[in-house]
């Protein structure tokens, strides 16, 4: 009996030392499911998975449809910055911090970090207060700024001091306040700082601004750097604080400011991850001049071990066919002769198209081309035909004459048309007489505007 008494007891004691992640969104979601990650190095780390379930509770007399999902974390689980993702989306997520305590929260899923509740763990409340406390003291001070700025004359000068001073004391008290918990190296990263005096143009206020941007953050502090916070904030330094309308002069500030995020980081797998982060945000744009920039200066300068080759020819290859950048080459044999695109001569501008006999558009739109530019001696055309086998393309080509045709086999699977990134027929590439692309034109009356435009 006693030892079965002692094995109840330790099953218990089991059972109480494990944590739980309480969430509850105040609006339903069309999936029901949701996955728990860690965040290490700027990158998320998966730990687990669960489901949303949906429960009806009365709101003033009304029934409201809300979702509920629960994690339990064993004892051992190490403290850190977590995440609960429930879209593939942006803004599909609730970053907390877990630090050997129950965690509960409250969130409206299509605004989870305006709208995001804690109620229970202290390092979470604690961190969500501070924010609260001191972005509003923040934003007085910004105005008062402003209105400085706007209109110099004004004497603003203790008004700003005053709120300096209670910002300053807010942040002692929080410091204070989270000393030895995990929270802390966030309180003290989050402080922005502040001239002592108000700035009177936004001159000096933005050069102030962006030298001062990274003070209070320690770029060696692991409970940072296995967060989302330098990353968040590298974002904002990038490709916020550092903006420009002029194209020429936002490509120089991005590099700059890429520079200056660089000197602060040493911790070589942070490093890495700030790279890739980077790397993906100007993909969004295409901004090829800075990818390059980065893979040329900062990823292809990395340790070789810690470069991922598959990483890079993913990246290089993505990009290899848009605007700015030589056509990637290929070969096939004409009137038994072998021909390469870049070598190609006898034209100041080539038409390259991907088409294939089995798309009902190209049957319209590949002999239009042709009526177009027969009588074009400038531009000649590089028929790429996407095809499974050459029986239809054969008799086809016969009705194009004066146009180099291509066979590229494997139709989608074809390993050009992957390189040229082709997801649909047909697609127009102009390119000059070096083989640079010029335009990707998605319509035939496009590509027809910019023909007629051609020097």
């Amino acid at each position: 009996m006693k030892k079965i008494f002692i094995f109840l007891l330790f099953i218990s004691a089991f059972a109480q030392a494990q944590y739980t992640v309480n969430a509850t969104l105040t609006e339903p979601l069309a999936t029901d499911w949701v996955i728990l990650y860690r965040i290490e190095n700027g990158q998320q780390k998966f730990v687990k998975n669960t489901t949303i379930k949906k429960d009806t509770i009365l709101v003033e007399g009304e029934k409201q449809v809300i979702g509920n999902f629960t994690f339990s974390l064993p004892q051992n689980t190490p403290a850190g910055s977590y995440r609960t993702s429930y879209k593939t989306e942006e803004n599909g997520f609730v970053d907390f911090i877990f630090n050997k305590e129950n965690i509960r929260f409250a969130f409206h899923p299509e605004y989870p970090e305006q709208t995001t509740i804690f109620s229970e763990s202290l390092e979470n409340i604690t961190y969500k207060n501070y924010l609260n406390d001191i972005t509003q003291k923040q934003q007085k001070l910004d105005s008062l700024q402003v209105k400085a700025i706007q209109n110099p004359q004004l004497n603003l000068s203790k008004k700003y001091k005053k709120t300096l001073a209670q910002i300053n004391k807010i942040q002692q008290k929080y410091l204070a306040k989270s000393n030895g918990m995990y929270v802390q190296p966030f309180i003290k990263a989050t402080l922005r700082a502040n001239t002592a005096e108000i700035k009177t143009t936004v001159e000096d206020y933005m050069s102030n601004m962006k030298n001062t941007f990274f003070d209070n953050m320690d770029f060696s502090n692991k409970t940072l750097i296995n967060s989302s916070f330098l990353i968040n904030r590298i974002s904002d330094y990038v490709f916020y604080l550092n903006f420009s309308d002029n194209k020429n002069t936002q490509q120089k500030l991005y590099k700059k400011s890429i520079e200056t995020v660089f000197t602060k980081t040493k911790d070589v797998l942070f490093k890495k991850e700030a790279i890739v982060f980077l790397i993906e945000q100007f993909e969004t744009t295409k901004n090829l001049e800075m990818i390059d920039f980065l893979f040329e200066n900062y990823y292809e300068q990395l340790p070789r071990g810690l470069q991922n080759q598959d990483f890079i020819e993913e990246k290089k290859n993505l990009f290899a066919a848009e605007v700015g950048r030589i056509a990637p080459n290929f070969s096939w044999k004409e009137k038994g002769k072998k021909l390469n695109l870049s070598t190609l001569k006898g034209a100041e501008n080539f038409v390259l198209v991907f088409w294939s006999t089995g798309c009902s558009h190209c049957l319209k739109e590949i002999p239009n081309l042709h009526d177009y530019l027969q009588e074009n001696t400038k531009v000649k055309v590089v028929a790429f035909a996407m095809e499974r086998n050459d029986l239809v393309w054969n008799n086809m080509k016969v009705n194009l004459p004066n146009w180099h045709h291509v066979l590229g086999l494997n139709k989608w699977d074809n390993k050009v048309a992957r390189n040229y990134n082709i997801i649909a027929t047909p697609s127009y590439f102009l390119l000059d007489k070096n083989k640079k692309i010029i335009a990707k034109p998605e319509e035939l009356e496009d590509l027809k505007k910019l023909v007629e435009n051609l020097e």
